[in-house]
């Protein structure tokens, strides 16, 4: 049985309703990609101070063949992994939390460790479930900041938990998992070994040409230096990892969004003209009756 009238009106009240929250969300996605992103940016600065210092000091003290056993690459076939995968806490952001729970297990299952030597923590509760149908439960979840201000708390708890793995659950090597913005409605998933250093990663840093003509000099004893370094260097790729997976995460949004709002128009664009088919029988059947009344009359 056809809807009436009045149905349909309310029915089209409600879906224009709707349309009116996919916009607004819409509209805050935007914004906060363009915040996250700004985030980024302002982080590269001092990225690359970290990095220049790092290749000052490898570039005068050939550091990188003994700068301590903790941070060297080593075989962790049979050791501990702890795996940081980054998610989203609100959802409504299509398939953001199934691509990179995709990604993580894919890259793991590379790395042909037993998950039962895997530790996952979840950044976003609603990575939880889509890690799990995969063969890897998550152990711990961390609330994902809801601004970019509340990015660099996020970051020195996780700098505490990661020294708890790697203390008491004697972890040897971490892993980061999350997606990065490419577009501003497109990402796609990343991954970096957090520890050990990459020393390919070093080496390049110490055969880097320098930009000018003389070398800056350090009084500093080496070590403690550049264990400073490498927690900078700690500290901005899990800030960059946090920034970089919300703004994919809006992104992700946003194009959830853009879809959402087009079926809406084509279903408000079906309902209107439903009604105004009905309100035309309508008319047509009262002047009918007005005619043939009419008739009948006279």
């Amino acid at each position: 049985m056809g809807l009436t009238p009045e149905a349909l009106q309310a029915k089209i009240e409600s879906v224009e309703d709707l349309q009116a929250i996919v916009k607004t969300m819409k509209a805050l996605a935007s914004v906060s990609i363009q915040q996250y992103r700004k985030a980024m940016e302002s982080l590269e600065d001092y990225s690359r101070t970290v990095e220049m210092g790092l290749q000052v000091m490898l570039q005068q003290q050939r550091f990188s063949d003994r700068y301590g056993p903790d941070l060297l690459p080593k075989s962790t076939a049979a050791g501990r992994v702890g795996a940081l995968v980054w998610g989203s806490d609100r959802g409504l952001c299509g398939q953001f939390d199934e691509r990179i729970a995709a990604y993580t297990a894919e890259r793991l299952k590379g790395l042909k460790i037993e998950p039962a030597n895997i530790s996952i923590a979840a950044i976003g509760a609603r990575i939880e479930t889509p890690m799990g149908h995969r063969g890897y439960p998550v152990a711990e979840t961390v609330a994902v900041p809801n601004s970019a201000t509340e990015i660099m708390p996020a970051v020195q708890n996780l700098l505490f938990a990661i020294e708890e793995w790697r203390s008491q659950q004697q972890i040897e090597r971490i892993l980061l998992f999350y997606n990065r913005p490419l577009t501003a409605a497109s990402y796609r998933s990343y991954s970096l070994q957090l520890c050990p250093v990459d020393a390919s990663w070093l080496h390049r840093l110490q055969d880097r040409e320098w930009p000018s003509q003389a070398l800056p000099m350090f009084t500093i004893d080496a070590r403690q230096l550049f264990s400073e370094f490498i927690r900078e260097y700690f500290f901005v790729s899990l800030y960059r990892a946090f920034a970089a997976s919300l703004a994919s995460e809006n992104a992700s949004r946003l194009s959830a969004m853009q879809s959402a709002e087009k079926n809406i128009e084509e279903r408000l664009a079906e309902l209107k003209a439903r009604y105004h088919r009905q309100r035309q029988s309508a008319i047509t059947a009262e002047l009918l009756d007005i005619v043939a009344g009419f008739e009948a009359l006279t």
